[in-house]
């Protein structure tokens, strides 16, 4: 009994484990003039970790520069002039961080393909494990326990994270479909009372030509 228990709970953890896996490595092609831009929408309180470094089809590499803002607009990170870099934050708003990236080095051959590899991780993919067993002293099966564990909590507060979404959605679709309504009422009434003036003005006005 205590097998079979055991069992769907490991398969229902590497699910979990699976689901937020939210490390992933992405190749920008940077024009010669111009932002190419990459955004990924976030909750609040999620550790961001992200590695970048232009990759050229000739031995110089050319510079490059980095631009990291919040969904409010806030600068993150700002670098200029660099082939590789890193840069690591904490968010403090939800919603969409963007990171931008321009070439800065003009320099290089015309038609030359200038390319960045940006190792983008939030959440539990961020997290230095390694610094963990050392610090807590674990290691093989009670490590990947602690990592499922981890991704459990993440799974739970990505769901309580799309609820409060979801409520939001909900009270602002509310609030437009109640003024909607009321617009309608009042251009109704708008109609009425302008179709009753003019029918006044007009019976007025023949009256007084005698014509009726």
């Amino acid at each position: 009994m205590r097998r079979e228990v055991v069992l769907p709970l490991f398969v229902l953890c590497f699910f979990a484990a699976d689901l937020v896996r939210t490390g992933h490595s992405i190749w920008l092609n940077l024009p010669a003039s111009g932002t190419k831009c990459v955004s990924e929408e976030i909750q609040t309180n999620v550790v961001v970790l992200a590695d970048f470094v232009v990759v050229a089809d000739h031995t110089h590499a050319p510079t490059i520069s980095v631009k990291v803002t919040s969904p409010y607009g806030n600068n993150l990170h700002h670098s200029e002039n660099i082939t590789h870099g890193q840069f690591a934050f904490t968010t403090s708003e939800g919603g969409n961080y963007l990171a931008c990236f321009w070439l800065t080095d003009h320099k290089h051959e015309a038609g030359t393909e200038i390319s960045v590899n940006l190792d983008w991780r939030t959440g539990i993919a961020a997290k230095d494990w390694e610094s963990v067993a050392k610090k807590e002293k674990i290691e093989g099966v009670e490590l990947e326990l602690r990592k499922l564990e981890g991704a459990v909590e993440a799974i739970h507060e990505n769901l309580l994270y799309l609820r409060d979404r979801e409520a939001i959605m909900r009270t602002v679709s509310e609030r437009t479909n109640a003024r909607v309504a009321w617009y309608s009422i009042m251009s109704l009434g708008v109609c009425i009372i302008a179709s009753t003036l003019q029918i006044w003005y007009l019976k007025r006005f023949f009256q007084k030509k005698k014509l009726i």
